[in-house]
């Protein structure tokens, strides 16, 4: 009898046990569904590994491991003038392009739809010498696109119509950059295209079915303004005050699409200067520009065709070629300033899903200052005027044609694309305009490059 005693005592607490267990086993099996559950409704995970493999008959500036294509560089004759040094060829393949991002949707709070990005690709750290050809560090994961997003739809708007308003808040596309052309390269058109992630406060809103209002405060992190320091983020932070971006979208059921806006930029390239008398005073420097746009687009099927034309006011800050310069000097020590203009087009077209072919043509022409610059008898002093970084000031104009074919199978790709690049060089003095007239000469290089991508 004890016997029989013991072996049910042990039978139920085995079977407690037993149950606990379940118990926990179940538990955990429903939070990990409901984890499961929550990714699927709410998480979109992306991304792409890419490799870049290029050859360049030039030297050329060009960023992020040469992938970066800017402009090829003007003559350096060596002391004899027998040999142009920049008359190199080089080549180069790196997959540090790779990308990783997730999108977050489906969350709602009475009327209001949240949502959220974050994108980031292995860029950082990878630097070229500007003194060498070296290439010197490795590739760290850089932030692209981080920002949440708030949505209202279905707002009353008439009888019939309705409108919807999206409000971005954190780093994206500027406005003015998210139209881009057919090609495979990394630049996506620049500098013929302005090209700028920033931080921003955007609205978008939608009224109706064929008209959008786009509106945004933008601030400056990667892509800067240039000036008496270089490329920096302080002639914005010391002028208080933001850029600002107004545009219109018109779009019809048909496949036609029209995009037209403009940028205000208002920077404070110095915070102090030398008065009169030889003082170090604080400045009230300050330039304003506005740089305006239209891009138009039609699609049918899979034929897709795109065009932009820019007018830019120191557009440097969007990989533009164009900047400001000294206008005059006050007995105090504040300047006056007057910017670089340029204007900058490029069209494009694409055929074709699985068999993809593409071409896109730009044109660039630098127009000089909107004033004359401070000169001794119409000749300026090239410190005087500040110009993009990854262009070069004696620049007079520029061309680009780009040819590419791609194969599409699934979420792989294939693709090879020519890439011609002309600019034309001035040499010697720099008229009141900024602009370096004498001895123009072209300038081309040669770029082939394959691209091999796997999308997940």
């Amino acid at each position: 009898m004890k016997k029989l005693v013991c072996l049910v005592s042990a039978v139920l607490i085995a079977s407690a046990a037993f149950s606990a267990q379940a118990a926990d086993s179940e538990k955990k099996g429903n939070a990990e569904s409901a984890v499961r559950q929550e990714l699927k409704n709410h998480f979109k995970f992306y991304g792409f590994i890419r490799n870049y493999f290029a050859f360049d008959t030039r030297e050329s500036t060009a960023g992020t491991g040469d992938l970066y294509y800017y402009i090829p560089k003007d003559r350096n004759m060596n002391e004899d003038g027998s040999q142009d040094l920049n008359a190199q060829p080089s080549f180069r393949f790196l997959a540090l392009t790779t990308r990783l991002g997730v999108d977050v949707s489906g969350y709602q709070y009475g009327r209001t739809k949240f949502g959220a990005k974050v994108e980031g690709d292995f860029y950082a750290g990878l630097t070229n010498s500007q003194t060498s050809s070296k290439i010197n560090g490795t590739a760290q994961f850089r932030l692209r696109q981080a920002y949440v997003t708030l949505g209202w739809d279905d707002m009353k708007m008439g009888e019939e119509q309705k409108a919807s308003v999206l409000l971005t808040m954190g780093q994206t596309w500027h406005p003015m950059a998210a139209d881009q052309p057919h090609v495979i390269s990394l630049e996506t058109g620049a500098p013929f295209n302005a090209f700028s992630r920033t931080p921003q406060v955007k609205m978008d809103a939608n009224l109706g079915k064929n008209f959008v209002i786009t509106a945004s405060a933008l601030w400056q992190m990667q892509y800067l303004s240039t000036g008496p320091s270089g490329a920096s983020a302080e002639y914005m932070k010391y002028s208080c005050t933001p850029e600002a971006y107004l545009g219109f979208t018109v779009k019809s059921n048909d496949g036609f699409l029209a995009r037209a806006g403009a940028t205000l930029l208002s920077i404070k390239p110095r915070r102090t200067g030398k008065n009169d008398n030889d003082v170090t005073v604080k400045v009230s420097d300050r330039i304003t520009t506005v740089s305006p746009y239209i891009y138009l687009q039609y699609k049918y099927k899979t034929f897709e065709v795109k065009a932009k034309t820019i007018y830019s006011q120191a557009g440097e800050h969007l990989n533009l070629m164009s900047g400001y310069g000294i206008v005059g000097e006050f007995k105090d020590g504040c300047r006056i300033y007057t910017p670089l203009q340029a204007s900058s087009t490029w069209a494009s077209l694409s055929y074709g899903k699985k068999w993809q072919v593409m071409l896109m043509g730009g044109y660039i022409k630098n127009l000089g200052s909107v004033k004359n610059l401070r000169n001794d008898n119409g000749v300026v002093d090239p410190g005087d005027f500040y110009f993009s970084g990854n262009g070069s000031k004696n620049l007079n104009s520029m061309w680009r044609l780009i040819p590419a074919v791609a194969y599409n199978a699934g979420k792989f790709t294939l693709a090879l694309e020519y890439n011609l690049t002309a600019a034309q060089y001035g040499a010697g003095r720099y008229n009141a305009k900024g602009l370096a007239l004498d001895n123009l000469h072209w300038i081309y290089n040669n770029r082939i490059q394959m691209m091999v991508k796997f999308t997940f």
